[in-house]
């Protein structure tokens, strides 16, 4: 099993569905058998009352004041002896007057208060077998006596149907879930059959080179479908932006090494100077290129974010010693944030900010978030009150190796190298006339952090 592995999705699904079937089936089938058996005990009970009403109705005092029935009663039970369905009389000073049935047993009465209405339960008096008792005070005509009329019948019959109701709804029960986890586990491995497709249209993606999942699947799936093009999109974008780096800084350094090689072969007198000066234009196209390399990465991953305001002040810092007789201002938003990581921000801006310096007239003012109103895009501009660029020129400068005023030190990447990481980020550079110092304005165009 892969490291990281975190189970079966169908495990997990078929777990949830078992446990929720079984819940669901154990509180639907315990709720059944209460109200079944209530059901079927109402049933019982109601032969009860109608046993027990026929007996008040046939009862009446005799001459001798004791009770007795002006007509039989109709079950042929009350009849044998122990035929489980017994009736009895009872009154405060008089003798009981009992069912042939019960033959030389008695009921025990509850004579210890009056209830008017029918009154029920169980009661387990005779050993072995279980009744069902139902009594009744009543006060006949003719009489003072508080007469106790009970009908009792033997919970066999009850318990026995109980129990048949009770065996079908297991046998029930046990079928309907047998089928309800077969349906779940049809429904699980139908439903996730979209993501075995995809793992196949992955599979083939490898064996064959095909560079996209283009195989039609459910609306659910799709969003992931989409996410997973997109990765295999960036990943490209970075293979190709990996040889493109590789392949021009070969290009770059090409160009140095043959220089040397051949002033190297020919022994020439300025070697020495001819190696450092190209050296030092390896070692610029090196960083260039580093500088790209480092901003793809931590484009990657994502969630970067950098406070404009703090790292101008921290390039100022270090371009102030460089050229001490320069002036910079700073203005703007303190709190603008750029959705850039600050080690990219700084070589812009240190790029932007020196280069104003050194072609500059001695003066550089710098804008944070010139344009506050635009929710999308943090706008830094970089004014000087030299010469500038002609218009002509504002394109062409930003490529490599290319220097307008060749009699100032320099290797013609730094505005290549600011242009390249902005848009690494999303970002653009612009090249303007500054309005009010006259000279050149850089316009540093950056996506706002949403943090």
């Amino acid at each position: 099993m892969p490291r990281g592995d975190t189970g079966s999705l169908s495990r997990r699904m078929m777990l949830i569905a078992a446990g929720w079937i079984t819940i669901l089936l154990l509180l639907g089938g315990l709720t059944l058998d209460r109200t079944l058996a209530s059901l079927i005990t109402r049933s019982f009970d109601d032969q009860l009352g109608y046993m027990l009403t026929a007996m008040v109705g046939s009862g009446e005092i005799g001459p001798d004041g004791e009770v007795f029935f002006n007509r039989p009663l109709g079950d042929q039970r009350f009849l044998e002896p122990n035929s489980g369905l017994y009736w009895q009389i009872s009154g405060k000073g008089h003798d009981d007057f009992p069912s042939r049935s019960l033959w030389d047993r008695t009921l025990q009465v509850r004579a210890d208060h009056f209830d008017s209405q029918p009154h029920v339960y169980d009661s387990d008096q005779f050993a072995g077998e279980p009744l069902r008792v139902m009594e009744r005070s009543i006060i006949l005509p003719g009489s003072d006596v508080r007469w106790w009329f009970v009908v009792a019948e033997s919970r066999e019959q009850l318990d026995a149907q109980i129990n048949r109701i009770r065996l079908i709804l297991v046998w029930s029960f046990i079928v309907l879930g047998l089928g309800l986890f077969l349906m779940a586990g049809l429904q699980t491995w139908y439903g996730l059959g979209p993501l075995r497709r995809v793992r196949r249209a992955i599979q083939k993606m490898r064996t064959t080179g095909a560079n996209r999942v283009t195989e039609p699947l459910p609306f659910e799936v799709q969003p992931l479908v989409i996410e997973l093009n997109g990765l295999l999109a960036h990943a490209e974008r970075q293979a190709e932006e990996a040889r493109t780096h590789a392949g021009n800084l070969a290009h770059a350094l090409k160009t140095p090494l043959t220089v040397v090689m051949n002033a190297a072969t020919a022994k020439a007198p300025d070697l020495a100077d001819t190696v450092i000066r190209e050296a030092a234009v390896m070692r610029r196209q090196v960083d260039h290129h580093l500088a790209r390399a480092r901003a793809v990465g931590r484009r990657a991953v994502g969630l970067s974010r950098a406070c404009v305001w703090e790292s101008v002040e921290a390039v100022l810092r270090a371009v102030t010693r460089l050229y001490a007789q320069t002036r910079f201002d700073l203005d703007g938003v303190r709190d603008a944030a750029v959705a850039i990581e600050r080690q990219d921000l700084d070589e812009i801006l240190g790029n932007l900010i020196e280069n104003a310096a050194k072609y500059g007239g001695g003066s550089v003012f710098v804008t944070v978030d010139a344009m506050p109103g635009d929710p999308a895009w943090c706008e830094i501009w970089v004014e000087d009150d030299g010469k500038g660029i002609p218009e002509a020129e504002r394109t062409r400068i930003f490529t490599r190796g290319t220097r307008l005023d060749t009699g100032k030190p320099g290797t013609g990447l730094g505005l290549a190298i600011v242009r390249d990481v902005a848009e690494i980020y999303g970002g653009s550079v612009e090249l303007g006339e500054s309005e009010d110092l006259g000279g050149l304005l850089v316009r540093l165009r950056l996506p706002r952090s949403e943090g």
